[in-house]
């Protein structure tokens, strides 16, 4: 009897630590409508203060989320909106990303104390009963901390509730499986494209969708998936590009150059992409731009974008859509960026793929490590670099001089010689790099091999190289392809 009733503790002990670590099932019905509430904020500040203010709510008359996976679970993004029923006191609703302010805090304009102000947008079910909605960020212990609160009263006649439908602009299904309480809702809103430029829109959706569910680990879940196209003519063919003095009249005002760095295309006008979106049920928003030259962005539940004429335009999408869509880190160390201590030393990213490796005991994939691997894992990453950095300068030579070219209004054929010669070059150097990985007898291997997220030393990724390491026809890696699963599966089911 002694040794059941000790068994009978121990089982009790088991499932009180198990329930602990399971959601709370929130009951859908019980606290929200089947509608969206966008509430538009403003994200102030610089590197040492930081302020969110309350703009406008908008109401959908669809909400295109689950509804049984209310509470996030991954922890990823260093912002979470949560929201909590004042009544029950409990949490009924909560949601990790990132956001542009997020990454320009750490800019060096941020760091020399200007004040920005950028545009974002939350999106929560819409509340039966007024519901307190809090935002928290996370300080350089990846703590969260309370940044934001408010009230929100669904019977308030401030919500705007009204038919957001515009008839110019028009709406494609280019993949559809199922109910969108159900599925990962994925919407593409093209970019740049004018009213002669129609039919290649629809050309890129087509192949952009195609790329998608046949890349793993997307092409073996492709009923968890529905794919839209927005297509609104913009005035002008293609976007800026400030440092060749270019600047386009474009539906979503997206930018190169964003936040300083001369390949990232963002855009900041957060309330035209919003209200284009919502022609459709969305979850996922890609900015798919009608341009030729390398460039893109992705920001955890934000957007992503990327340019559909460049060479490398099918690894753009999937290395951006990787941060968009699954919180995906860089693993690459050697390229110029805009941050600043993006990855503060002394503290374990959020993102799946990268780790500083405090517990090499517990690395947090330690379930798909290769047998006997030896961690850190050791590999030849100084050959690797002195290749890379080599072309990292010629690379940042060839970009200004086209730039500059541009800005002078060069002839045509100028600009295209240069332009020809930096993409041979960057084939080739891509090829060479190529080669070299697959030479290493840890090609196939998961471990933890150092240099990741901009830093060189410090930071580690799971293999020697995946789409979110490096340029080219490559699969994501095993422990990317387990991140975007656990994802999709938090969309539907």
């Amino acid at each position: 009897m002694r040794s059941v009733a000790c068994i009978s503790v121990w089982l009790l002990f088991l499932l009180s630590l198990l329930s602990a670590q399971l959601p709370e099932t929130i009951i859908f019905d019980e606290f929200y409508l089947d509608q969206t509430l966008r509430i538009d904020i403003y994200h102030s500040g610089d590197a040492k203060s930081e302020l969110i203010t309350l703009d406008q709510l908008y109401r959908y008359d669809t909400w295109a989320g689950s509804r049984t996976h209310l509470l996030d679970m991954l922890d990823h993004g260093n912002y979470y909106v949560k929201v909590y029923d004042p009544v029950a006191a409990r949490l009924i609703f909560s949601h990790g990303y990132d956001s542009y302010f997020g990454e320009y805090k750490t800019s060096d304009p941020a760091l020399q104390g200007m004040a920005r102000t950028y545009q974002e947008s939350i999106m929560i079910p819409v509340p039966r009963k007024t519901v307190h909605l809090v935002i928290e960020e996370r300080d350089h212990q990846n703590q969260l901390h309370e940044l934001f609160n408010t009230e929100i009263d669904p019977a308030t006649n401030t919500i705007i509730h009204e038919n957001f439908t515009d008839p110019s602009v028009q709406v494609m299904n280019s993949h559809y499986s199922g109910d969108p309480h159900e599925k990962a809702d994925i919407v593409i809103i093209g970019e740049g494209y004018t009213l002669n430029e129609e039919n290649k829109f629809k050309i890129d959706l087509k192949w952009c969708t195609q790329l998608l569910l046949s890349h793993p680990p997307y092409k073996f879940m492709p009923d968890k998936f529905n794919i839209y196209g927005i297509y609104s003519p913009s005035q002008e063919s293609g976007v800026d590009e400030p440092d060749a003095g270019i600047f386009k009249n474009s539906v979503l005002n997206a930018t190169f150059n964003s936040l300083g760095s001369e390949r990232y295309l963002l855009t900041e006008d957060n309330k035209t992409m919003r209200d284009l979106a919502a022609h459709v049920p969305y979850d996922v928003v890609v900015i798919m731009v009608n341009h030729d030259r390398y460039g893109g962005g992705g920001i955890y539940n934000l957007f992503c974008t990327f340019t559909t004429d460049n060479q490398w335009h099918e690894y753009l999408f999937l290395h951006e859509f990787g941060h968009s869509f699954a919180g995906l880190a860089d693993e690459y160390y050697n390229s110029d960026v805009a941050y600043n201590d993006f990855y503060p030393r002394g503290v374990e990213p959020v993102e799946p793929n990268i780790t500083a490796l405090f517990d090499p005991a517990n690395i947090k994939w330690k379930n798909l490590l290769s047998d006997h691997i030896v961690i850190p894992t050791p590999w030849e990453k100084a050959d690797y670099d002195s290749m890379d950095l080599a072309w990292q300068k010629i690379r940042r030579q060839l970009n200004t001089q086209i730039a500059g070219l541009k800005k002078s209004a060069a002839p045509c054929a100028e600009i295209k010689k240069v332009q020809d010669e930096y993409d041979s070059r960057d084939r080739a150097h891509t090829r060479e790099l190529d080669v070299y990985l697959q030479k290493s007898r840890f090609k196939d291997v998961v471990g933890a091999f150092e240099g990741a997220g901009y830093a060189a030393r410090g930071l580690y990724r799971p293999m020697l190289d995946c789409i979110m390491f490096s340029k080219g026809t490559k699969p994501y890696c095993k422990v990317c392809e387990q991140a975007i699963i656990r994802v999709a599966e938090q969309y539907t089911e």
